[in-house]
Order: structure tokens, then C-alpha cells, then sequence
């Protein structure tokens, strides 16, 4: 009996604890919150500037306040995103210690799909793991493309198809719903460029779309899904018909009638 109270009373006292670290912590976090929010600014670009070049650009900037409380991960973070663009032949600038800009060059969709995939699911490998283990990635980010083009002639259709995986950044309860979001501390967008012909197919997220872009919110806690179609130029097409024009104008010039029609004697 004795020692079902003494069970009882620890219960209670447990119970009455955990209602006050809860009363005292509560405010703490929400505070916390309110400092760092927004955080973390991660724009991802995909540019296509032509049929054949194009750039996958990210702007990465680290509010003061993040920076101050964790310098040395900051750092790490920034330092694995260097590495991981100069595989990818691409380019790294460091506005300031909290700011960097990365840029990876495409020739064609086959390669910006490899190179795209590849920086944010990086192979496993010895070397590769080894900065993994040495590295801190403040914003876990999870982001497969796939792409599908048509030629039209003198026009190349693209269909984009895009899933960036944020739960990681998301506490779900078990009927699945965000029932505490990192994603206070972090906004993530992703942008579309293309010369014209650019539209939302469909997406779970919010955007917006000015002139030759679309800009898309993505949502922390969940998988984010962007389909997207857009047009350019075919210059092997352009090219192929302005060959055979040229071919004719010639010979107009030099038979004074075009290939196949016969002069009326």
C-alpha cells in the first residue's frame, strides 16, 4: 500500500514538474522563434537563357542573428555548398560572411537535370562521405527535377517536373499534420526563367509570375510539388531553315526559277 502512494505521489510530482518546465519553456521558445525568424533566405534559380546555356543559381543569406549563435556551423554549411558547386564546375561568391551566391552552368536539360539531382542528392562514396561527416547542413533539402522535351522545328517544348522533400523541417503529429514548423526560420523559394511561354501546370505551393519568371513558396513540413512547361528557341531547326533558304534563294539567282518548276517555253 505503502508503496503504491509513494508511486502515486512521484507521479504527481512528475506530472507537476514537467507542467512547469512546460510553463517556463514555452515562452523561451516562442521568443527564440521570433528572434531567428527568417533566419535563413535559400532562393533556388534555374535560368535558361537559351536552348543550349543555362545556370542553376542559389542565393544563400544568414541573418546576423543565426550567425552569432552558431559561427563555426554557419561556416561548415557554407563551406559543403562551396564544394559541392565545384564538382559541378560551377562557381561560388562570397558577398559576406552570412551571404554567398553559387553558380552551376548547363549546356542542355540532359545536363541540367544530372547536375541539379546531383547537388542535392550527392553519391555516396568514401571522399563524399567523408564531407558529409565533417559537414553541417543547416537546411536539410531534398530536391529531385526531371525534364521532358519535345522539338517543334524552330520551337523546343520543356515539361518540368520538380518534388522538394521538407519534411525534415516539420514536427507532423500522427494524423499528419505541421504541429511545429523550423520553417519560421527559413524561407525557401524556388524560380523558373525562361525566354516565353512560361506557366504553372500544377503545384501545392504558392506563386507568383512576373514577366519571365515564376517564383514558387515553398512550404516547410511537407513535399513540395512543381510541374511547369516553357518554351525556346531551336536554333538547329532555325539553322536547318534558313540553310535550305538560302539553297533556294541561290539557285532562283543563278537558274532564275526554283528546283522542280519548269519554265514555260
Amino acid at each position: 500500500m505503502k508503496n503504491q502512494e509513494q508511486d502515486f505521489n512521484q507521479k504527481s510530482e512528475n506530472q507537476a514538474f514537467r507542467g512547469l518546465l512546460s510553463f517556463f519553456l514555452a515562452p523561451l521558445v516562442i521568443s527564440l522563434l521570433t528572434l531567428l525568424s527568417g533566419c535563413v533566405h535559400y532562393g533556388v534559380s534555374v535560368d535558361f537563357f537559351q536552348q543550349h546555356r543555362g545556370e542553376i543559381v542559389q542565393h544563400i543569406s544568414l541573418a546576423e542573428q543565426l550567425t552569432n549563435l552558431s559561427q563555426t556551423e554557419a561556416n561548415k554549411w557554407l563551406d559543403s555548398i562551396e564544394k559541392r558547386a565545384k564538382n559541378l564546375q560551377g562557381k561560388t561568391k562570397r558577398i559576406s560572411p552570412q551571404e554567398i551566391i553559387v553558380k552551376i552552368p548547363f549546356g542542355n536539360g540532359k545536363e541540367l537535370i544530372e547536375k541539379f539531382n546531383e547537388f542535392f542528392n550527392p553519391p555516396t562514396s568514401r571522399l563524399t562521405q567523408s564531407f558529409k561527416d565533417n559537414d553541417s547542413d543547416l537546411v536539410d533539402l531534398k530536391a529531385k527535377m526531371s525534364l521532358k522535351q519535345g522539338n517543334w522545328l524552330f520551337l523546343e517544348h520543356n515539361l518540368l517536373n520538380l518534388e522538394v522533400d521538407l519534411r525534415t523541417l516539420g514536427v507532423l503529429s500522427s494524423q499528419g499534420n505541421v504541429i511545429l514548423s523550423t520553417g519560421s526560420l527559413v524561407d525557401l523559394e524556388f524560380i523558373l526563367k525562361a525566354p516565353f511561354g512560361l506557366k504553372n501546370i500544377a503545384s501545392n505551393t504558392s506563386f507568383e509570375q512576373k514577366n519571365y519568371q515564376i517564383v514558387w513558396e515553398l512550404k516547410p513540413g511537407q513535399i513540395n510539388t512543381i510541374e511547369a512547361s516553357f518554351w525556346v528557341p531551336s536554333y538547329l531547326g532555325i539553322g536547318t531553315v534558313g540553310i535550305i533558304l538560302l539553297m533556294l534563294i541561290g539557285f532562283y539567282v543563278k537558274y532564275r526559277h526554283l528546283p522542280g518548276i519548269q519554265l514555260a517555253k
